[in-house]
Parts: C-alpha cells; structure tokens; sequence
C-alpha cells in the first residue's frame, strides 16, 4: 500500500485539496481546519500577514476580482508529509485586481506548490504562480511603487 492510500496519505491529501476548496468554495475560513497555527506560505504577497488570517484577504481578493475563479488541480505528488502540486486557476477578470480594472477576459495561468505537513496540518506552502502570463493575458502589468 502506497503512503497516499494510508489513512494519514489520505489525510493529508484531503488537507491540501481544502486549501484549493477555500477558493473553489469561496470560503477561506476552510484554510482554519487544515493549516498550522505557525503556517507559513512562501514567499508571502505583497502587503500579506503571515498565517491563515494573511491569505484569507487573498482569497477574498481573488473572489472579487474573478467571481468564478477555479483552481483546476492536475496532478499531485505525494510522500509522508509531503505534498506536490500541479494546478491551473482559471476565471474571468470582472473586478479589480492589483489596480487593475475590469478586462471582462478569461484567464488561466498555472501554479506549482509544495506542501509540508504533521499531523495532518499543512505547516509549509512554498507555491509559484505565472504571475507574466496572468498580466500578458488581462493586456497590462500592475503599477509598481
């Protein structure tokens, strides 16, 4: 029997798969049941806290941003409390985003991340998202400064 089909494998699987739910469900209190209470996603965004309380604006972000956002996971990886992801998030740009307006476009970028857990709780998330391939698809890049 393989680790991802023991009861902890399965375990922390349905952890990881609840952070996408978060967004997919619109529901980022989800983040609460799974993380570590010393959480720490890497590297933080811009203007981020650290912990759950630091994404939740995040996905709260996105959901205004992208009403229908999605995050399509297409394959997973996984060894004793450790967890690799290769997903897609896809929606349709109807809100602002990093001072972006409205495009009214569909977008789709991928994201890879990383995940380590104990005891069923995800204590790391190291993550890298197409963030030029976003931007190159809305048709204009965020303001810096």
């Amino acid at each position: 029997m393989s680790h991802a089909e023991t009861e902890l494998g399965l375990t922390e699987r349905r952890a990881v798969e609840t952070i996408y739910r978060a967004f997919n469900d619109k529901d980022p209190d989800l983040l609460d049941r799974v993380v570590s209470d010393d959480w720490q996603d890497i590297p933080l965004a811009p203007g981020q806290g650290p912990g759950a309380a630091g994404l939740k604006p995040i996905i709260l972000g996105f959901i205004a941003a992208m009403p229908d956002v999605h995050i399509h996971v297409h394959e997973v990886m996984q060894t004793p409390g450790r967890v690799g992801v290769r997903a897609e998030i896809t929606g349709t740009h109807l809100g602002n985003f990093m001072g972006i307006p409205p495009t009214g476009k569909p977008v789709s970028f991928p994201i890879f991340e990383f995940h380590h857990l104990s005891a069923g709780r995800i204590t790391h998330t190291w993550h890298l998202e197409d963030w030029f391939g976003l931007f190159r698809q809305l048709g204009q890049f965020p303001q810096l400064g």
